[in-house]
């Protein structure tokens, strides 16, 4: 059966002047901003696209891995990913990196290897993000 996720944000304004807020169906966590300032610039304290998106393919690898592992018998004892998610200005997104580090006793560092590589492509936000770059470190604590 499928299941349908969903967010809603509201913007106000023009591009660059404008701002607006995000918030996610399924918590109670309220509205974050975002704005043009912090997706052409960067920040700390503003969301974006892309850190959105990022939050999508570091958790949907580290599921993705998680299942890999324990199909190949070696289930992880912890699976830490983070996504870092490109965006150039007047060209778009252009590639998602993403950092593993895991801990799965009984694994060599090849087999880790070659599983990762297999949770990269096979992770359906990776499938999503096909028309951009996805890169992979995989390291075993």
């Amino acid at each position: 059966m499928p299941v349908t996720s969903e967010a809603n944000s509201t913007w106000t304004g023009s591009l660059i002047e404008g701002s607006g807020t995000v918030a996610f169906s399924s918590s109670n966590l309220g509205t974050f901003p975002i704005d043009w300032k912090a997706r052409s610039e960067g920040s700390s304290t503003t969301t974006t696209p892309e850190e959105l998106i990022a939050a999508a393919h570091s958790s949907c690898f580290s599921m993705a891995l998680s299942n890999a592992l324990a199909e190949n018998g070696t289930p992880p004892e912890r699976v830490n990913t983070s996504a870092s998610v490109t965006f150039k200005p007047g060209t778009g997104i252009t590639g998602s990196h993403l950092n593993v580090n895991a801990v799965v006793p009984g694994l060599s560092p090849e087999k880790f290897q070659e599983i990762a590589e297999g949770a990269k492509t096979g992770c359906p936000v990776s499938q999503a993000l096909a028309g951009i770059e996805i890169t992979l470190e995989a390291t075993l604590a």
